[in-house]
């Protein structure tokens, strides 16, 4: 939770969210779409994020390759 007159404490979050707002879902017409189809929409982009995305800062690894390279994921 963050504290009061810092928002530095949600920033890792506000950017996600903004991502997957302007990335997978506004180039698609989401009026006609059911709620299994925007779960699903949301499920992969979330896993590819976690799986497939290369981050620099993580030794150019994937979050989920990185993890286990420290030993805290299996």
């Amino acid at each position: 939770m963050s504290r009061k007159a810092y928002p530095l404490d949600n920033v890792a979050c506000e950017g996600f969210f903004s991502r997957l707002k302007n990335e997978p879902l506004y180039p698609q017409d989401r009026k006609g779409m059911t709620i299994e189809q925007f779960i699903g929409v949301v499920d992969w982009y979330i896993c590819g994020y976690n799986e497939k995305r290369i981050k620099i800062s993580l030794d150019p690894l994937s979050p989920i390759e990185y993890r286990v390279s420290l030993g805290f994921a299996a």
